[in-house]
């Protein structure tokens, strides 16, 4: 079989990408801090021998080793490396202390940075390396702060990547998605703001789902995705390449700033 690893594999995008892939036939190791919801993934599949699961914090500095010694342990090796963890609510720079940009940049830049320089030794010509970044990496998402910062060191990471290990047969690219509903965002549509300027400013007439996701992370792991290498590809539906304004948006009645 071949071998898939997922970090942030309880939840959200992560759990469903691990789903899709049992339903693809690959085995997966799925990696997060929550043993409850890793039990509850390991439930849903029915060949236990396609499943592994691992609670550990990626940030720690022993989980690389851990990830990488259970799959080659377990499979023998490892063929797709999805680099899904993450953390959302950012602050704007001059509201983020140095805890908050910590986190950031060690969950969504060093992590995924170590988790790759360990597991490369393990992967042969056609493994595929997908980081999850988001939109927040191609505009200056207003609130951005730390996580835009992690989220565009982690595109130019997949840039180097591409480069440096293509030529070995190992591709690395990032997915961005737009806002989609997924536990990380919960409570953010309530705001009107925020609904207004994604609903309002997305030419595709729906919001993002983690199905849109989870096809985009299943297509680069495929061989039909072989020369696919060094790309950011959004799944937004358009948002974060327009300057799109829906009817609605154009046609209401603005107030005058004082």
């Amino acid at each position: 079989m071949d071998v898939a690893v997922i970090t942030g594999a309880g939840s959200g995008i992560g759990l469903e990408t691990a789903l899709r892939f049992r339903d693809m036939g690959y085995a997966v190791l799925g990696v997060g801090r929550d043993q409850a919801k890793l039990d509850a993934l390991e439930k849903q599949f029915d060949n236990k021998d396609q499943i592994a699961i691992l609670s550990a914090d990626v940030m720690a500095d022993e989980t690389p080793d851990q990830v990488v010694d259970l799959a080659v342990k377990r499979w023998g090796g490892i063929k797709y490396l999805i680099n899904n963890a993450g953390v959302g609510r950012p602050t704007p720079v001059d509201e983020t202390d140095d805890a908050q940009l910590d986190l950031f940049l060690n969950l969504m830049l060093r992590a995924p940075f170590r988790q790759i320089r360990q597991a490369l030794p393990h992967m042969k010509a056609g493994s595929s390396i997908v980081n999850i970044s988001s939109t927040f990496a191609i505009i200056g998402g207003l609130r951005g702060g730390p996580y835009s910062a992690a989220k565009g060191g982690l595109h130019a990471l997949t840039l180097h990547m591409a480069a440096q290990y293509g030529p070995r047969g190992i591709r690395t690219n990032c997915v961005a998605p737009g806002v989609t509903p997924t536990p990380m965002t919960e409570g953010r549509y309530e705001n009107e703001v925020f609904w207004k300027m994604n609903r309002e400013m997305t030419p595709y007439p729906r919001y993002g789902t983690v199905e849109d996701i989870v096809n985009m992370i299943a297509f680069l792991c495929t061989p039909a995705s072989e020369f696919v290498n060094g790309q950011l590809i959004a799944v937004d539906g358009g948002w974060s390449c327009t300057k799109y304004l829906s009817d609605f948006g154009r046609e209401s009645e603005w107030v005058a700033r004082g």
